[in-house]
């Protein structure tokens, strides 16, 4: 793999991390208005789907080829994006209001 692939697939690792924190705080937004089997058949299709799309997209740039370094990457995308979106789903508005 090159240099300029490896360095895609790294930005693309944090760039989906950050993504997939988005949508996860978004989706534990409204994950308690629904009852308990609607919750837990939609959080296995939401991290079945995420998982697929990380895949397929990863196997488009550079055919499927997995390294260490990439999850590592995915994983400091879903921090800083759990860090940045903490306000979706309440528990950042004492954080919004000091900001203010």
């Amino acid at each position: 793999m090159t240099l300029e692939v490896q360095i895609q697939s790294l930005i693309f690792s944090f760039v989906y991390g950050l993504f997939f924190s988005f949508l996860l705080n978004l989706n534990y937004k409204y994950m308690f208005e629904a009852k308990l089997p609607i919750k837990v058949v939609t959080n296995i299709f939401f991290v079945l789907d995420h998982v697929f799309l990380y895949f397929i997209l990863l196997r488009w740039i550079n055919h499927g080829i997995l390294h260490l370094y990439f999850f590592l990457c995915l994983f400091l995308g879903f921090i800083l994006g759990q860090q940045k979106t903490r306000i979706l789903r309440g528990l950042g508005k004492k954080d919004a209001d000091l900001t203010k």
